[in-house]
């Protein structure tokens, strides 16, 4: 039996999230009192089936959608899937649209459909980790179902202009899907059903309800072929019965997103932005990636030269800091970020950067523990680099010698993570 962790200062908040306490009491009585099945002709079921109704209308209201238009899945991933699918299952066109710095869950099933003989261009991002509207433009041909991008990147928190990018594809007739799991609580989405986007995703971890839930927007009027095929769940357009209990969370997490929406952009904001001013104050060779005034208020990716990321992970570990080096869908890679390679870093810089990203609970004391941790963590691991130019010559170093290192690193970082 494990001894249970000590108290953690939680800086990874796109990576997860914590459970809301309001969360969690409206989900306990659907796992121990209201555990009908709402699909159930009896009462019973009928009484669980009223509060789906009652946590679809709260999601919606996060869209400024209708409830009709909201589909309930197991996660962003999930409705990323399926909404891709769809759109080419419906269109009958082979080509997709989508960009170098999208999630796994974007990248990885391109890839499938790509060695299934489907089409796809991945549009590249400039050094500031922003996208040409007229790259997007350019991209669209005759035969192309679905053009997929993100509305805010999970690494870097910057933010593409997903509305004009939607009226584009619209004056194209060809389908426009967001992978939006990052954005609620963090940007205003209550005018989404106004705009052109007909696919969106949201993923429940990402706003403090938990995981193995998500949901898919789906403007009105566009046709759907269910990805996961079983039942009449959602209307006909997703097999399974409804995990109620993680659904009624998704609801009240919605609604708490809507309140905090201010102070997301206010204190969240200010406790980001303090935090990069004091580092790039007190440590030299300290850079920010990605466009400054186009980010979510909450992310700060930091690239540390001269130091590797797992290093810095591992030491904010025994600290009780976490944060993380990129996507928590690609921890365990030994290759640069996707993202930052796609920005133009070289190997070695996207190797030191270290993602930080705050939320509601994050306090000032967080930021400020932090802050006395870093800078001399820094330093002292600059201090014993082989990629400090000034230790060159001390050190044999080679690509070869870099991995090694790298994987020796991540042994030990599996093996505390075991013990």
């Amino acid at each position: 039996m494990h001894a249970s962790r000590p108290e953690v200062i939680y800086l990874d908040n796109n990576a997860t999230t914590c459970v809301a306490p309001e969360v969690f009491e409206a989900m306990v009585p659907f796992l121990t009192e209201f555990y009908g099945n709402p699909s159930s002709a009896y009462s019973f079921g009928k009484l669980v089936e009223g509060h789906l109704i009652e946590a679809r209308a709260k999601v919606a209201s996060l869209l400024g959608c209708t409830p009709k238009e909201i589909i309930f899945t197991s996660c962003g991933t999930e409705s990323d899937n399926a909404a891709i699918w769809s759109a080419l299952q419906t269109s009958g066109k082979k080509h997709i649209v989508t960009t170098q710095v999208e999630h796994s869950a974007i990248m990885n099933q391109t890839d499938v459909l790509e060695r299934m003989g489907f089409g796809v261009t991945r549009l590249p991002v400039a050094a500031d980790g922003t996208l040409s509207l007229s790259e997007v433009e350019n991209a669209i041909r005759d035969d192309t179902g679905i053009v997929s991008i993100m509305w805010a990147n999970n690494e870097t928190g910057v933010l593409f202009p997903i509305e004009e990018i939607a009226s584009l594809c619209k004056k194209k007739g060809v389908l426009f899907h967001t992978d939006a799991v990052q954005t609620p609580g963090k940007i205003d989405l209550r005018h989404v059903a106004k705009s052109d986007i007909d696919f969106l995703s949201l993923s429940g971890h990402k706003l403090h309800a938990p995981k193995g839930v998500g949901m898919l927007y789906v403007k009105k009027r566009t046709k759907v072929v269910p990805y996961v095929i079983g039942g009449g769940q959602e209307r006909g357009k997703r097999g399974g019965t409804e995990n109620v209990a993680s659904i009624v969370g998704l609801g009240r997490a919605a609604e708490l997103a809507l309140e905090r929406l201010s102070e997301e952009q206010t204190r969240v904001r200010a406790l980001r932005d303090l935090f990069e001013e004091s580092l790039l104050q007190r440590l030299p060779h300290l850079y920010i990636n990605g466009k400054r005034d186009q980010r979510l208020p909450n992310t700060s990716n930091i690239a540390f030269d001269f130091v590797e990321a797992e290093a810095i992970l591992m030491r904010l570990d025994r600290a009780g800091i976490c944060a993380s080096s990129g996507s928590a869908c690609t921890t365990g890679s030994l290759d640069p970020s996707h993202v930052l390679s796609a920005m133009g870093l070289t190997p070695a810089r996207a190797r030191s950067c270290v993602r930080f990203s705050f939320s509601h609970y994050t306090t000032e004391a967080d930021v400020e523990y932090a802050l006395k941790i870093i800078p001399p963590m820094i330093e002292e691991l600059r201090a014993m680099s082989p990629l400090n130019p000034e230790h060159r010559d001390n050190f044999a170093y080679d690509v070869e010698s870099a991995r090694e290192r790298e994987e020796k690193l991540m042994a030990q970082t599996m093996a505390a993570i075991n013990e």
